[in-house]
């Protein structure tokens, strides 16, 4: 399947979750039903996944976690708060970087609405 249509599906997974649930919970609540959703439209989806850091010589095992991976190929990072900060970018650009991935999706479900250009955000890799 093309990303772009696995980003397709993710988004629908998105706004039918915040449609149902509305915002106000916790950031595992909605991690649970997009991960649902998304198995539920036939796609491959895994949770919590470790990401692997070595520097230099040292394998450094921190915890760095990836809320969804869908497909192997997009990373979907969740979010509950009051409104996204140039950290939480960063932090997807990370696990972009680090997990060799091209693209993330940024999700912040604690809005009365959501939408594309608050709430909703596609990120590149742009270190490949």
């Amino acid at each position: 399947m093309e990303i772009n249509e696995i980003t397709y599906q993710i988004r629908g997974a998105a706004f039918r979750v915040h449609t149902a649930l509305g915002p106000g919970l916790l950031e595992s609540v909605y991690e649970v039903a997009m991960k649902y959703e998304l198995e539920k439209g036939g796609l491959r989806v895994q949770n919590q996944v470790g990401i692997p850091m070595t520097y230099e010589d040292i394998k450094l095992d921190l915890g760095f976690r990836l809320d969804l991976l869908v497909e192997q190929k997009i990373i979907v990072e969740i979010k509950s708060v009051e409104s996204l900060h140039e950290v939480h970018f960063k932090q997807v650009m990370t696990y972009l970087r680090l997990s060799e991935k091209q693209l993330g999706l940024l999700i912040n479900f604690n809005v009365n609405r959501l939408e594309d250009k608050i709430s909703l955000k596609r990120i590149i890799n742009t270190f490949t």
